[in-house]
């Protein structure tokens, strides 16, 4: 059993510290590829801490390819370069690393929450709704959030959207779960190579078969989908390669689905914050067949903690959640969803939208100028859209070691390569993913000179190869 001595940092939650130390010990070899974890649980009870702490670790490390879930088998370590055993530091020389890194661009956490709005709105539903609130609400969630997202779609999304035909979850993952059910274990799930691990693991540990599908330069093609009954995309802003699949492409997919009886499910998780001055439209608002199903979450736009997620199903499917799932209760709380409701209704989130994506532009500008005052040879890939890019180094430094040295300097990244689930294409090297949603405005100088320090390390150390 794993035993860690868990200390609460400034800054640092649990699960981080969890997550360092299990990370630590596969990067040192301590943890061989192909040694099996502990039960969720059973590491929670040992280490006397919430399931919830584990959780987010093994997700954390799953999404990284440290570790990997089997279904009904649990979880192991994956066998990865970073899972060798590393040489002993000597004695008397510094660490590689410092214990406790000061900013993170792999994240994407919203900021400035609108607490006084939204407090404002919650002691309004209290007097409004009052004893209605302890009520349970139809499976599908509350009628009012509904309708608010439905016009939502339509002002935004460019789509109309039937109320009844909208579910909402705790979440996507719920929702991902969900969707396995109404659609059937026996189809065959093609998810976006390279992509958010995560999406894979869901649709593997509810029974589905699920299988990578390559990108080209607009995303996913039709010719490369032999063998798929159903497609997960994200067509608006790829994740982690930033691609924005073009509307001819979007068409060529539609057809594929139309002419061949079957489904794409959109995961517009990231949509509202393009930069472009006329979006690109949701596949939904194009899919005449009923084949499009929708998703999106509030997660992304709102906080982390707001587990509220909704798909927009086609009438057949909406039928068959009915008839074969409608024992299921909703399982977002009716305090919420009417928040939520008027929040969306009263002209609030487009405010909150139109604010942060201010925000995040100015964000990205200043992110884009320190890098560009960077020493070195590299390039920025991006397509104005979305709360990330790509930065291609070209160096003949392994992407552990360009990792490693940004580290150094206090800064974590992650590569391009660490979402391949198979083999990782010669064009994918050297690429690092930059989440700039969470740049420390008030520290810019710092991060900058840290940048500085990073690329002038990679280039002396690659000098001395080539």
């Amino acid at each position: 059993m794993l035993t860690y001595t868990l200390k609460k940092a400034p800054g640092v939650p649990l699960y981080e510290a969890l997550y360092r130390a299990i990370r630590q010990d596969i990067t040192e070899g301590r943890l061989p590829a192909g040694t099996k974890l502990p039960s969720q649980r059973a590491l929670a009870a040992n280490l006397k801490v919430s399931k919830i702490t584990v959780e987010a670790a093994y997700d954390h490390l799953s999404q990284e390819g440290y570790i990997r879930s089997y279904p009904k088998r649990g979880f192991f370590v994956e066998q990865t370069e970073l899972c060798r055993p590393r040489p002993r530091q000597p004695e008397g020389m510094p660490a590689e690393a410092p214990e406790t890194l000061s900013f993170d661009l792999t994240g994407s956490a919203p900021g400035d929450f609108p607490f006084t709005v939204w407090s404002r709105l919650e002691r309004q539903v209290m007097l409004d709704v009052g004893t209605a609130l302890l009520k349970p609400l139809p499976n599908q969630g509350a009628p009012e959030l509904r309708r608010a997202i439905a016009d939502h779609l339509f002002q935004f999304r460019g789509f109309r959207a039937d109320p009844e035909n909208i579910l909402v979850g705790a979440g996507t993952d719920f929702l991902y779960t969900l969707l396995v059910q109404i659609l059937g274990r026996d189809k065959t799930y093609f998810v976006e190579e390279p992509g958010y691990g995560k999406i894979r693991s869901i649709y593997a540990s509810a029974g589905a078969r699920c299988m990578g599908v390559p990108l080209d330069d607009f995303g996913v093609s039709p010719e490369s989908l032999m063998g798929a009954d159903v497609l997960h995309i994200s067509p608006s802003h790829h994740f982690p390669t930033g691609i924005v699949t073009p509307l001819p492409r979007r068409l060529e997919l539609l057809q594929w689905a139309k002419t061949g009886g079957h489904y794409i499910i959109e995961d517009d998780y990231d949509s509202e914050f393009g930069f472009r001055s006329h979006p690109m439209p949701a596949l939904a608002a194009l899919d005449d067949g009923g084949r499009v199903i929708y998703m999106n979450t509030f997660s992304r736009s709102l906080a982390p903690a707001l587990r509220v997620g909704y798909m927009v199903l086609p009438e057949d499917l909406m039928a068959k959640f009915r008839e074969n799932l409608g024992f299921y209760g909703c399982t977002v709380s009716s305090f919420e969803q009417y928040t939520l409701a008027r929040f969306l209704s009263e002209g609030y989130f487009e405010k909150h939208i139109n604010r942060m994506r201010k925000s995040y532009r100015t964000r990205r500008t200043e992110i884009r100028a320190i890098l560009e005052n960077c020493p070195g040879r590299f390039a920025i890939l991006e397509q104005e859209a979305g709360l990330h890019f790509l930065l291609r180094l070209e160096t003949p430094l392994s992407d552990e070691e360009i990792v490693r040295i940004w580290a150094e300097q206090g800064i974590r990244v992650r590569p391009l390569s660490g979402f391949y689930h198979g083999e990782v294409p010669e064009k994918a090297a050297h690429c690092l993913v930059i989440s700039y949603a969470s740049l420390p405005g008030d520290r810019l100088e710092a991060l900058a000179e840290a940048l500085s320090k990073s690329f002038k390390r990679i280039w002396e150390k690659s000098g001395k190869i080539m």
